[in-house]
């Protein structure tokens, strides 16, 4: 991601006291204007492709994760991006940090200066590059995303040969507690492409989903909360059909019902007694204001 992208301020929303009650989410205005000068969506496209055959050929385990992502895997419904005017403001990678070394090395062969002090700071858990000429920015996220929750790749990137598993990826966006707009697109894309399952590759993995949030009482929060936005607010999108809004809502409520039956740890049990009263997330605005736009 840029080293200094002008993200907008993410408004504080206070946790609810009633589990069934949702949190507004916070639509963020068109990114128009945020999408790089000159640079359409196939540079992006192209860009990434052309950095994932020389991981590939240099044995650099390197995979898309972010919007790219779900364009690649929702070909189908990547007319949602458009419609709902989807920009690209970088390339995301996940990658692990014991090839750090051979990643670095290999892109600044490709042209891009990193900045050092990113990897410094995030004790080597993230790389954060821009190539001169182009103007493109990389973010690199090495063994784990660290946002509102931590969501680790664990020897899952080789599930998948260019993107994180679509688990991977429905997590990234339902861990967001001031989830917007560009949240919500992604995953109706994913919600409408690829059945739940209980496996990788094309479906879903939501027994890993639920595996995560029936030991993580955190973690199941402010995935369930969101995964009810989503819903809601698919349904008012006229972008969408009747039949897409149905399709959506049914896959909810059955990822809903599969992390549900999971059996809790003890330890979530132990802090569900506690519920909202105690902060369960990491704020937004603890984190650097790139990664805040992924």
């Amino acid at each position: 991601m840029a080293a200094a992208r002008e993200d907008l301020p993410r408004r504080r929303l206070r946790p609810q006291p009633k589990r069934n009650k949702l949190a507004p989410v916070r639509l963020l205005p068109s990114e128009e204007a945020r999408a790089r000068d000159g640079m359409d969506k196939g540079a992006f496209e192209a860009e990434a492709d052309r950095l994932l055959r020389a991981a590939r050929a240099e044995g650099v385990t390197l995979r898309l994760l972010g919007a790219l992502a779900f364009k690649r895997r929702c070909p189908e419904q990547a007319r949602l991006q458009e419609a709902l005017k989807r920009v690209y403001t970088d390339i995301d990678f996940a990658a692990y940090g014991k090839q750090a070394r051979e990643l670095r090395a290999l892109l600044a062969r490709e042209g891009y200066i990193e900045d050092e002090m990113t990897f410094v700071e995030s004790e080597g858990s993230r790389m954060v590059l821009n190539h001169p000429a182009t103007e493109l920015h990389l973010d690199v996220f090495l063994d784990k995303l660290e946002f509102c929750h931590t969501l680790r790749w664990n020897g899952r990137l080789e599930q998948e040969e260019d993107t994180i598993p679509l688990a991977e990826m429905l997590m990234q966006k339902m861990q967001i507690v001031q989830i917007n707009e560009k949240d919500v697109i992604d995953t109706i894309m994913l919600l409408l492409e690829h059945p739940l399952g209980d496996r990788d590759g094309d479906t879903i993995n939501v027994e890993l989903v639920a595996g995560v949030c029936a030991g993580d009482w955190g973690w199941w929060r402010t995935l369930t909360m969101n995964m009810a936005k989503v819903k809601q607010i698919a349904a008012a999108y006229t972008q969408l059909s009747d039949q897409e809004k149905r399709r959506v809502a049914e896959q909810i409520d059955l990822g809903l019902a599969r992390i549900e039956a999971r059996p809790k740890s003890l330890g979530w049990k132990l802090r569900a007694k506690v519920g909202d009263r105690k902060k369960w997330y990491r704020d937004v605005g603890e984190l650097a204001p790139q990664v805040q736009g992924l």
